[in-house]
């Protein structure tokens, strides 16, 4: 099975990308409105803060969970022994950031749920009408006005072979929210489960823009589009000496949307957070 790349500006891009989405549980655009100029900058200023040592002042509030989250906290996937080989800092809406980082992330903060908005119109667009008339209101509302989009700056360090046998960057796993919107990282080894059980890279060519189904879309839609499992694995070879930045916005609803008969976005959200060992 090979994922299709998408351009974003084919008059079938909608139908293409969310018949990806239901296929694979991922789809990737290229030809998107979120600006490369922006992204290479944002990913030179923010390795030069996990570089550094004025991390050790933001480090995450434990009631909020905004700020930088050290290796020693990173989290442990949901039936992994190991906790990932990655630290991290938390963009919220309303949480602390460095000052000079400010202005740059959150205009891609800002830039990329608007965009995300229209995604999911178009899943919403696309998704048979038995399966969109349980959406408690119209997938993009359920963003609106959200405090709960959760930007996380990710720094996978270099391989040294010191680390905890068995650890990889990203063990395997499936994300909480609606959508997550990914831009291709500066360095490979994304990858996905196929329905076959094998792993299949993510394409990542720098340009790319790549979402994934989230488990409270999932939930949402009944099954309809699959949350499915993904990894980052260990580099090899030079790229093992390289350090690896990613920028993944985790679209969350507000917390008072209902997903189903069984969740609020609220419950669903504290049941996981829970299960990874983020929350007691």
């Amino acid at each position: 099975m090979n994922m299709q790349i998408v351009d974003y500006t084919a008059s079938n891009a909608a139908e293409l990308f969310v018949t990806s989405l239901r296929e694979t549980g991922f789809g990737v655009l290229e030809n998107h409105p979120i600006e490369q100029s922006l992204l290479e900058s944002i990913y030179t200023n923010w390795q030069t803060f996990f570089n550094g040592e004025e991390k050790f002042d933001y480090v995450f509030d434990k009631e909020k969970f905004d700020g930088y989250f050290p290796m020693d906290v990173s989290e442990t996937a949901k039936g992994s022994k190991h906790r990932d080989i990655k630290e991290f800092y938390h963009v919220y809406l309303n949480g602390r950031v460095p000052q000079q980082l400010r202005e740059e992330i959150f205009e891609y903060y800002n830039k990329t749920s608007a965009f995300a908005a229209k995604l999911l119109s178009w899943i919403e667009e696309f998704s048979p009408k038995d399966v969109a008339q349980n959406y408690s209101q119209p997938l993009s509302e359920m963003i609106r006005d959200t405090d709960k989009t959760l930007l996380r700056v990710l720094h996978y360090p270099p391989v040294t072979g010191t680390e905890e046998v068995g650890a990889v960057r990203a063990a395997a796993h499936e994300d909480i929210n609606l959508i997550t919107i990914l831009p291709a990282a500066n360095q490979p080894g994304l990858q996905v489960k196929t329905k076959e059980g094998e792993w299949m890279d993510v394409p990542c060519n720098f340009g790319n823009l790549i979402i994934n189904i989230g488990d409270m879309l999932q939930e949402a839609s009944s099954g309809y589009f699959p949350s499915t499992s993904h990894r980052v694995i260990n580099p090899a070879g030079a790229n093992s000496k390289e350090s690896r930045i990613s920028l993944p916005l985790f679209l969350h609803p507000r917390g008072d949307v209902v997903l189903s008969e069984r969740y609020t976005a609220d419950t669903y959200l504290s049941e996981r957070l829970q299960e990874l060992g983020m929350k007691k």
